[in-house]
Formats: C-alpha cells, structure tokens, sequence
C-alpha cells in the first residue's frame, strides 16, 4: 500500500456525545484507525442566515478505499440532515505510522 492511499477525514459534530456514538462506532468496526476529538466553534451560512454553533471536530486517519462506508454509517449515527465529510489525502507518511495505520483498520470490505 503506497503512502497515497492514507487519508486524514475532518467531520463536525454536533455534541460530544453523537461524536462519541460515531468515533465508536467506525472505531469498532475498524473503518479508522484513531479518532481526534477537538471542541470547536463555527461560523456558517445556513439556510441563508448566517449562524454561530458549538461543536465537536473529528480528525480522523484511515485508508481512502473507506471513505464510502465511512459515509454511509455517519449518515446513520450524525444528527445533521447535512453534513460535511472531508478526506484529505496525506502525501507523505512515516513508516512506523503507516505499519500501525494498516494493523489498525480492516484492508477488506466491512459489512
């Protein structure tokens, strides 16, 4: 697996509890391999209005080939009908951290 297929994925939450429900739940079924858990505030338009929230920032590390079942059971666990999902790819990664990353999640596909 080359250093391309690592990712980093950001997600807001709306409480540190539903970023608990979620971080477990892709920890669980080993979609990530760790889960960073930052108390933020944001700025936004929404619904053409300009709002200010508390949240929970997810900072996550995986491989890119999880990212739709990452998707798919945050919609299930997020409380936001709109949420956004980032992946970032990482360019470069040490090689310690790249054994512990593909030790942590599942290489095939999870059910």
């Amino acid at each position: 697996m080359d250093n391309a297929s690592f990712v980093q994925l950001v997600l807001t939450c709306g409480s540190w509890q539903e970023a608990q429900r979620i971080a477990d739940s892709l920890l669980e079924k080993r979609l990530v391999a760790c889960v960073e858990m930052v108390a933020v505030k944001s700025k936004s338009w929404w619904q053409n209005r300009l709002e200010e929230t508390d949240g929970i920032k997810l900072i996550m590390e995986s491989i890119a080939d999880h990212f739709d079942q990452i998707e798919s059971e945050v919609a299930k666990l997020h409380s936001y009908d709109t949420f956004i999902l980032q992946q970032i790819p990482i360019d470069r990664l040490s090689a310690k951290a790249q054994s512990w990353l593909i030790g942590a999640v599942k290489l095939d596909k999870v059910e």
